[in-house]
């Protein structure tokens, strides 16, 4: 009983809801607001201009800020954790896993598994298309990333995920947390236990890889490279599962997310499905897609990056400066936090005119030559843009087309749409669709 009135007490904590309280912020300070948190200086950022200046041109003065460290709980010390030299050398050792050289290896895998996923839908079936999408990219960034086939395991790694992000906003915010996650009996084990799911998948692909080392055998693959590298870069085992569960997650997670708003929207606007089901048909006729036929697929790229600006897989970032700094007219204190939100910025009309309004010509090559550069960064920008981008762009370009070629769907109807502000832009209580065939 007692430890139920703390979870409660510490519940009614919460903080208001962030990106409201983020357009609030723009609504009645423009481009540069300063609060105070505590003792804590915060400035939230809506000029991309000053996003330049603090992602790029004064990067260095910059780690990340205290909730986004806060994921070590999951991560660890990996590539997204990580600050300076020990980020720099872990993503040189990532880097030739993503190198444009190496990403047309892993399309002919993910369109066959886009099209085992498409096989096995039932005409007119209600489905959660966000719980397929999440199942989709595990499984995809297992097999092409990991050499890893996950079977049953994608199910249980899937709701083990949803575990950690029903208790995700205490993680991040609650003081003291470390001490919280011992306390039994409580919605915070969820998260315990559920990380330990994720260590006993990420350990075994380990262990099954070292093993093929030592039997001489090397799979093409990212999880051979840093095994190679644990060595010269002096990783423990710990810190090796910290690398590897760092992009396991990170390699599926926001590239479901942007499928599954994608394929909401789609269903919104049917004049756009169609457009991009004629390109698909015209690019690719009956046959699966291909890596050779993106450059051709350019509508379904606009619409991919459509999405993302309304949806923004993630939403928000933030950064904390180790020293004094000057920002346009102002200078702010050493331990000044600074808030950037892609879901505020991609949806201010000064850039995006009628913001609301789902539209891909915003993405022809005419239409962003005009638009000022630091307005749109889904991936983010700067040293820490990121290392998986075009992986992603690839992915989800053919999973979309892949999928579009068999099915159209429709969102069901009284569901009511809710983006959830967690790590990423998650669709609160999922997205139910109706499938059809075509």
């Amino acid at each position: 009983m007692k430890v139920n009135l703390l979870w409660r007490g510490l519940r009614r904590m919460r903080p208001p809801a962030p990106i409201p309280f983020f357009q609030s912020l723009v609504n009645r300070y423009g481009d540069i607001a300063h609060y105070r948190l505590g003792t804590r200086h915060v400035l939230f950022l809506n000029s991309p201009e000053y996003i330049r200046e603090v992602l790029i041109v004064q990067h260095a003065n910059f780690i990340k800020e205290r909730t986004q460290q806060r994921a070590q709980l999951l991560l660890g010390r990996g590539m997204i954790t990580a600050e300076g030299a020990s980020h720099r050398k872990q993503r040189q050792v990532a880097q030739p896993a993503f190198h444009r050289q190496q990403i047309p290896a892993y399309a002919a895998e993910i369109v066959r598994r886009a099209a085992h996923v498409r096989e096995q839908w039932q005409p007119n079936a209600q489905l959660d298309i966000y719980r397929e999408m999440m199942q989709l990219t595990l499984d995809l960034v297992a097999r092409t990333l990991f050499s890893t086939e996950l079977g049953d395991e994608v199910n249980r790694l899937n709701a083990a995920m949803g575990d950690i992000m029903k208790v995700y906003n205490a993680l991040v915010l609650l003081p003291g947390v470390n001490l919280l996650l011992g306390i039994p009996f409580t919605p915070l084990r969820k998260f315990v236990h559920a990380r330990a799911r994720l260590d006993r998948v990420v350990q075994r692909m380990i262990a099954l890889h070292r093993k093929g080392l030592e039997r001489g055998l090397q799979s093409p693959d990212l999880l051979t490279m840093m095994l190679q590298s644990q060595d010269s870069m002096g990783w423990s085992d710990v810190e090796m599962r910290d690398q590897v569960i760092t992009i396991f997650l990170a390699g599926y997670e926001t590239v479901a997310i942007a499928l599954t708003w994608t394929w909401y929207l789609l269903s919104q606007h049917p004049e756009v499905e169609e457009r991009l089901y004629a390109e698909v048909r015209e690019v690719v006729g009956d046959r699966l897609p291909a890596y050779d036929d993106l450059p051709r697929l350019k509508y379904a790229e606009m619409v991919l990056a459509e999405s993302m600006r309304l949806y923004p897989p993630a939403w928000a970032m933030g950064r904390l400066a180790l020293n004094d700094f000057e920002l346009g007219p102002y200078r702010l204190p050493a331990g000044t936090t600074v808030l950037m939100s892609q879901f505020i910025t991609h949806r201010d009309a000064r850039f995006f005119p009628d913001p609301m309004r789902f539209d891909p010509e915003r993405f022809t090559p005419e239409a962003k030559a005009v638009r000022p550069r630091f307005t749109y960064f889904p991936f983010g920008m700067g040293p820490r843009q990121c290392i998986g981008e075009a992986f992603a762009w690839m992915e989800a370009t053919l999973v979309i087309a892949t999928i579009l070629q068999k099915w159209r769907m429709r969102h069901v109807e009284g569901h009511q749409v809710e983006p959830q502000p967690l790590f990423t832009l998650r669709p609160k209580g999922g997205m139910p669709m109706d499938v059809i065939p075509r």
